[in-house]
């Protein structure tokens, strides 16, 4: 007789895969929940309105650092006391924070998602931001730094994915 609690080969597979419905309801609400760097940088850099605002969730001392040219800097402990006076809530809203180490962005989208705004969240932060080769902005004026080949193609506009 055999168990049906034998072990799988490895460890990917411990738990195993969605079922195919199950896995595309997932992946479909990610992707209204998040937005890729890429795609955020793209939207901004072509002519007209992009259709949504950007929103900085960090510190002042992070925002001099440098942050998303264009972006509004609102920190989280803020939302609720300014974001009324600085953005609309008819307009769609991508936090960021740090990076993907950091869940900032993710504690700002729920708060102003709290407070009747549309939101997602940029996927890697102000530092895939900066490594996949985009210009920001700091107190000192805008830079731009190669992009990084371990996070963007260097060779193409286009990752393909």
């Amino acid at each position: 007789m055999t168990s049906q609690l034998t072990a799988p080969a490895n460890a990917v597979l411990r738990v195993p895969p969605a079922s195919p419905a199950a896995a595309a309801a997932y992946f479909s609400a990610s992707l209204a929940f998040h937005a890729d760097v890429s795609d955020v940088a793209a939207a901004l850099a072509a002519d007209g309105d992009p259709g949504f605002v950007v929103v900085d969730s960090r510190s002042t001392a992070s925002w001099d650092q440098g942050h998303v040219p264009g972006a509004v800097h609102l920190p989280t402990a803020l939302i609720a006391e300014q974001a009324g006076k600085l953005l609309d809530t008819s307009v769609p809203v991508v936090t960021y924070c740090w990076g993907p180490g950091c869940n900032g962005g993710t504690r700002a989208a729920l708060a102003l998602a709290g407070f009747g705004f549309q939101v997602k969240e940029m996927l890697g932060g102000f530092e895939y931001w900066v490594r996949e080769g985009f210009e920001f902005e700091t107190w000192e004026g805008r830079e731009k730094r190669d992009a990084d080949p371990l996070t963007a193609p260097v060779d193409s506009d286009d990752c393909g994915c």
